[in-house]
């Protein structure tokens, strides 16, 4: 099939044969295919659509574009991809609670994307660590330790890296296929048997509406389930930050508080849910009730903690150096008294990115220890003048430039609050 055929059939609303499908992808890896062709495809999926068939052919293919990690089929190996959001450290304190529970994690992830943290630049902030791993370092440091957390190799779904960085500067990123695809290329390609999706909703998060969430969750499941993966949907709240940080150096020590024991209600309910259904995917408990008891026990016997040290000491980090602080500090009053009815997220995050805990340019690099603490939560207490959190960063005019922002993020209320919803369904 000639390259403008393809793209005239997805425009038409046609559905692609299997083998044009792969052709295609081939040409995409090899850079025979031009930029301006690809990115006029991408456009007619964006608009078109593609079938459930075609999606997971699609992820075949690109997963197939490079290399593929395979692990003894007898280790219990899961993993966890977040679609992100505002203070979501969720994946750092999960990968070596789920290897004190006897599973095995091997987690490539990726770094910030617009207001969303990203968990290779918070784990970067631990000094040594490495996510540059090897694929064989991947392998043997998930069997030897029970988790390893690094970034995307240059030999992993490089289709996807091509397809990504086009959609990227054309407008054609909010496609649920093409979002399917990029997620479960790379997840595929690591080779867990077992995948547990947690699918972010509210305005901190890329899929705002519940309905849109649920959608990608649908595809996610779907495609994982024909390419013969164990797979698990849950649907959480991103409408107000999880736990009291956000930004790179601040979610470690959050995370690391939970690996104490300790630490935001939210954080470590999430966290355990998250281990459970991983428990319950690998197969090593019988259901969630008896993996969430073991993951309690793995937490709070400091177990999970021992296997994060282990894990930071295997990718070349120190566990006890300190970690990196902002030069520049301030907290935020609460201009009035009341209870705390809601933490914009959005707004949040967007703080938080210009204090310099993300990147505005792909080639920005973020300041490790910029961002928002002891931010107040959902449902909480606050006199006048008390500070609702506070800022870090290099330099008291960007605190200055963020206060007044952050203040109205929170919304205070006389009144009564609703609890907050952590996890709104699971598919």
């Amino acid at each position: 099939m000639m390259p403008q055929w393809f793209i005239e059939e997805k425009r038409d609303g046609r559905e692609h044969r299997e083998a044009d499908i792969r052709a295609w992808v081939a040409a995409v890896t090899d850079g025979s295919l031009p930029d301006y062709q690809l990115s006029a495809w991408l456009m007619a999926v964006c608009l078109r659509g593609m079938t459930a068939e075609e999606t997971a052919v699609l992820t075949d293919a690109m997963m197939r574009s490079g290399e593929t990690i395979a692990f003894d089929p007898a280790l219990p190996t899961v993993d966890k991809h977040s679609t992100g959001g505002i203070g979501d450290k969720i994946s750092i304190p999960l990968a070596p609670l789920a290897a004190a529970m006897g599973l095995a994690v091997p987690m490539i992830s990726g770094r910030g994307l617009g207001l969303t943290g990203g968990t290779l630049d918070k784990l970067e902030t631990i000094p040594g660590f490495r996510t540059d791993l090897s694929a064989a370092e991947f392998r043997r440091l998930t069997a030897e330790v029970g988790c390893c957390m690094i970034g995307q190799t240059d030999g992993l779904a490089p289709a996807d890296r091509r397809m990504y960085a086009l959609r990227d500067v054309t407008g054609t990123v909010p496609s649920i296929p093409l979002i399917t695809a990029s997620i479960m290329s790379k997840k595929l390609a690591e080779g867990a048997a077992g995948l547990l999706f947690d699918v972010k909703t509210g305005c901190g998060a890329f899929m705002r509406r519940r309905e849109e969430a649920a959608a990608l969750a649908e595809s996610l499941l779907a495609v994982g389930r024909r390419l013969g993966r164990r797979c698990t949907a849950l649907i959480t709240d991103m409408d107000q930050p999880l736990g009291r940080t956000v930004g790179n150096a601040l979610e470690v020590r959050e995370s690391l508080e939970i690996l104490q024991g300790s630490g935001p209600g939210d954080v470590r309910e999430l966290t355990l849910t998250e281990a459970a259904h991983m428990g319950v995917l690998s197969g090593r408990f019988r259901d969630y009730d008896a993996a969430h008891a073991a993951a309690v026990r793995a937490l709070d016997s400091g177990a999970a903690m021992e296997r994060f040290r282990a894990m930071v000491r295997a990718q070349g980090g120190n566990p006890d150096a300190p970690l990196p602080e902002a030069a520049c500090r301030r907290d935020v009053p609460a201009p009035r008294s009341g209870t705390v009815l809601r933490v914009d997220a959005e707004a949040v995050g967007r703080a938080a990115l210009c204090l310099g805990a993300g990147r505005r340019r792909t080639d920005e690099t973020p300041d490790p220890g910029a961002g928002i603490s002891a931010l107040v939560r959902q449902g909480e207490e606050v006199r006048a003048g008390e500070p609702l959190c506070r800022l870090h960063a290099a330099s008291e005019a960007l605190l200055e430039a963020q206060a007044e922002a952050v203040a109205a993020a929170v919304t205070l209320t006389e009144g009564p609050v609703p609890e907050r919803t952590l996890v709104f369904a699971t598919l």
